[in-house]
């Protein structure tokens, strides 16, 4: 068997960032006595959600604010790589806790033009998953908007254009995209909204980190007979990878823990492993050892009863 790591993979920059900010925290919080939270998982990994636990590191998930209220400034809260609304930060401040910024750059900087667009009463099309983190911190910064509408496909797009095209067809509109959303994804919603709002600004949100993985992943498909995708299941950036490999129609495996690896894939010549930006190495280092672990002993059982 021959393991070929995609080109780049795991760990971007901003998802690094946040997690040595949160290990140095850690460790000060360790020395100096005091309570470290984080608003929500820090990344979507759970093996890094896991390793933090171990740190003495909270994660708040359902009624923080009750959970922090009046601790102090003894007590610090990380706020996440994916961000928070305005409106979350403010009420997370009137608890009294010390606040620790982890926020991706460039989910920061999507936030704020958003808040410019919005001041500037653009109707805004936000293309990503209503549900993920990014986007509800990213609602947050519309709320001067006169529309502000999530759509997750081009069908969706062309529903939510059309309905405002009768009730409002001069209103400036712009394109916001989620950081990890593909690059055709994004195209070919802004596609549909310009047959309604031929003037919409697409403002360019797409981390290049995601594009990166994504054309490396490409690469790495060329060679291998089957692939892996390292990463957690709830990191949309990593179901993205996972949706191209399928797309490929090649064998392959979403594996958040190396017990999840398919048993036949033991079995083919080539193999290849990519992971979402927010894999840790040590999860792709873990898989790769298992994959030629398990070549070692079968070329062993071969050997010997051959």
């Amino acid at each position: 068997m021959t393991i070929i790591r995609a080109r780049i993979l795991g760990f971007c920059m901003g998802v690094r960032r946040a997690v040595e900010l949160a290990t140095v925290q850690a460790q000060k919080a360790a020395e100096e006595g005091f309570q470290l939270y984080t608003l929500g998982h820090l990344i979507h990994n759970p093996q890094v959600s896991a390793d933090l636990e171990k740190r003495g590191v909270i994660t708040l998930k359902q009624n923080y604010f009750e959970q922090i209220r009046d601790k102090g400034e003894n007590h610090r809260v990380i706020i996440r790589a994916h961000g928070i609304s305005p409106e979350t930060e403010e009420t997370l401040r009137d608890t009294g806790c010390a606040i620790i910024d982890a926020t991706c750059p460039n989910v920061k900087k999507n936030q704020l033009k958003t808040r410019e667009l919005s001041r500037a009463c653009y109707g805004l099309f936000l293309a990503g998953e209503s549900a993920h983190a990014e986007i509800e911190g990213i609602i947050g910064y519309a709320s001067s908007a006169p529309f502000c509408e999530t759509v997750v496909n081009a069908r969706q797009a062309r529903d939510a254009a059309a309905a405002l095209y009768q009730t409002n067809s001069n209103v400036k509109t712009a394109l916001i995209g989620q950081t990890t959303i593909s690059e055709e994804e994004y195209r070919n919603i802004g596609d549909e909204i310009k047959k309604y709002f031929p003037n919409l600004e697409i403002v360019n949100t797409i981390c290049s980190a995601t594009a990166e993985r994504q054309q490396a992943l490409r690469e790495l498909l060329i060679d291998a007979d089957a692939i892996i995708i390292a990463g957690g299941k709830e990191s949309a950036n990593t179901r993205r990878l996972l949706l191209i490999a399928q797309e490929s129609g090649k064998p392959c495996a979403m594996v958040e823990q190396v017990g999840e690896i398919p048993e036949n894939f033991y079995g083919f010549k080539t193999i290849g492993i990519s992971a979402g930006a927010s894999t840790p190495d040590s999860l792709i280092d873990e898989i790769e050892k298992n994959l030629a672990e398990a070549q070692r002993r079968r070329g062993a059982k071969s050997l010997f009863v051959g």
